[in-house]
């Protein structure tokens, strides 16, 4: 076969050498060390909670290096592609503070490297596919439609290959002959035909020999050789993702590879592609996938499951950093023994490592980033919680949002409560919950929600409220106004001290406990709420003095 001749018949119109394109990409300067890691996501639909595991990875990778992170877009598939998916993944990446260098922005593309959507790309995977058909390590397919879809069936059986189906890898190696048999008049023909034809590779591997490989979180790795002839260029010339990963992460000098661990069936094509196109070959990082359980066993997160939608997070109101920080719970073993000797440091302090990140998979637990969440949240100032309430509700409550806008310093003091110190309080969640934690500070929103407990009378309940409302001292220090709680108590049949209460609680109507239940509810609606003395401070000696007078109407 004339190897050159074949190449010329298949790409006339190809005049650039790798050498050509080589020099339009020039090994970047950068210190010794520095990696250079991508996000390569295809816009195909939502963006995946799992998602963020490589994200998260290749970003921390590259800056806790002195690298460079960029982002490029895989859309090779056209048929695939979701309207806006490409918007949202930038917007969400971005949301969640997921900072690229260079690559696939919302404003265009940045960088000296593109461009980064491989759509934009075919001219230069020819001038590579050219050179391998010239050096005899490609060949064209001419098949029907219906023939590469059974091909193509085929290939992916072998994605998935073990020892137990020895008819299919039979029927794949005799397609393989036959296929290779072509003969240079029979190109000439079907090309003058106009027929379309894939290129494959001319695979040289041995399915019965093993090679070795490294991974940077499993170590060395044993897998079959690459005897399998791969679909590299599509019948419309588009790329598949074995080829144009190889020959874009070779020209953009990515250093690391991060993906998941379903790619390890094809590492030895890419571990083949690569050698044949003499490119050095990238460390790569095969992140386990993430489970989660299912009644007694675990199962892999599916994008069907709660969860996996991370525009999910966003609605509920989850803070970025809540969201990533439970991220790196995940990637990281030592990471929460790490934020809890180190409780006000930003969470990018952690000092990341390949190391310690898990083989067996993550087990995703949306109860354990609830509990993140509140820890991160508490440690936040009034003012960012403000913020962040308010970002929310813009969004998603826009009421709710109209009424932190009134009055900022308001809404901040209300916040405010209970923050800062070892132990504050962990009231919220997510931005959702600010509207059921504030909302009684607006009388727009406030609503008796609990009753009071039927264990007691309602002429004791509005006594104990009269009487709270005659001697109530809007000026007095807390200590001062606790005091007065306690003399309430004492005044009408109440235990005003807890230890002699629990001592003999029979000789009481009940305790100082529940005169502040009863007062609470009265000024809040609820029986649990932020500090009451803060509370009625907040709300003023006016208002506080009016939703009281209002319960004992209605207790009468």
């Amino acid at each position: 076969m004339d190897f050159k001749k074949l190449a010329d018949l298949l790409f006339p119109n190809v005049t650039d050498t790798p050498e050509d394109v080589e020099r339009r990409f020039p090994p970047r300067d950068l210190p010794e060390g520095a990696k250079v890691t991508r996000l390569a996501p295809s816009p195909t639909g939502f963006l995946h909670f799992g998602t963020l595991f490589p994200a998260l990875v290749v970003e921390r990778l590259a800056h806790t290096s002195g690298g460079i992170c960029y982002l490029r877009i895989e859309d090779t598939d056209a048929k695939r592609e979701v309207e806006g998916a490409e918007k949202n993944l930038i917007d969400t990446l971005a949301y969640y503070g997921i900072e690229f260098d260079e690559g696939v922005t919302a404003d265009g593309e940045t960088g000296a490297y593109g461009p980064y959507h491989q759509s934009d790309r075919a001219a230069i995977y020819h001038v590579f596919a050219k050179k391998l058909v010239e050096e005899g390590k490609a060949y064209p397919c001419f098949n029907t439609e219906e023939e590469l879809a059974d091909l193509n069936a085929i290939d992916k059986k072998a994605e998935i290959k073990s020892r137990d189906w020895t008819g299919e890898a039979e029927a794949r190696k005799a397609a393989q002959a036959a296929q290779r048999a072509i003969t240079l008049d029979e190109v000439e023909r079907r090309l003058a035909s106009g027929d379309p034809f894939v290129l494959r590779i001319l695979a040289s591997g041995d399915g019965e020999k093993k090679i070795a490989a490294n991974d940077l979180i499993r170590g060395k790795l044993e897998m079959d050789e690459n005897d399998e002839d791969f679909v590299l260029l599509k019948s419309d010339g588009i790329p598949t993702y074995h080829f144009a990963h190889a020959v874009d992460d070779h020209l953009m000098g990515t250093t690391h590879v991060v993906r998941g661990e379903e790619w390890l069936p094809s590492f030895p094509k890419h571990i083949q592609l690569f050698t044949y196109l003499g490119f050095k070959l990238p460390k790569y990082l095969h992140i386990s996938q993430l489970m989660k359980m299912d009644g007694d066993s675990k199962k892999k997160l599916s994008k069907r499951d709660r969860g996996a939608a991370l525009s999910d997070y966003r609605v509920e109101g989850y803070p970025p950093k809540s969201v990533m920080e439970y991220v790196m719970t995940l990637l990281n073993s030592n990471f929460e023994d790490w934020r809890r000797a180190n409780p006000e440091a930003p969470w990018r302090d952690f000092e990341f490592s390949v190391k310690k990140m898990s083989v067996s998979g993550c087990l995703f637990d949306l109860d354990k980033l609830a509990d993140v969440s509140k820890n991160v949240i508490s440690r936040m100032t009034a003012a960012e919680v403000y913020d962040g309430a308010l970002d929310w509700s813009r969004d998603y409550a826009p009421d709710f949002a109209a009424l932190l806008e009134r009055d900022r310093a308001y809404a901040e003091s209300i916040f405010a409560i209970g923050r800062g110190g070892k132990k504050p309080r962990k009231d919220l969640t997510v931005w959702r919950d600010g509207i059921a934690y504030a909302g009684f500070f607006y009388d727009e929103l406030f609503k008796i929600e609990d009753e009071y407990p039927d264990t007691f009378a309602k002429a004791d309940i509005a006594a104990v409220l009269a009487d709270y409302l005659a001697s109530y001292d809007h000026t007095a220090d807390r200590d001062a106004w606790f005091d007065g709680v306690k003399e309430c108590a004492g005044r009408l049949g109440f235990c005003p001290d807890m230890k002699e209460y629990k001592a003999d609680p029979a000789a009481y109507k009940g305790s100082v406990a529940d005169v502040s239940m009863f007062i609470r509810v009265a000024v809040t609606g609820k029986m649990n709420s932020p500090d009451l003395y803060d509370v009625m401070h907040i709300l003023g000696e006016a208002r506080s003095r009016t939703r009281i007078e209002n319960m004992i109407v209605k207790l009468k």
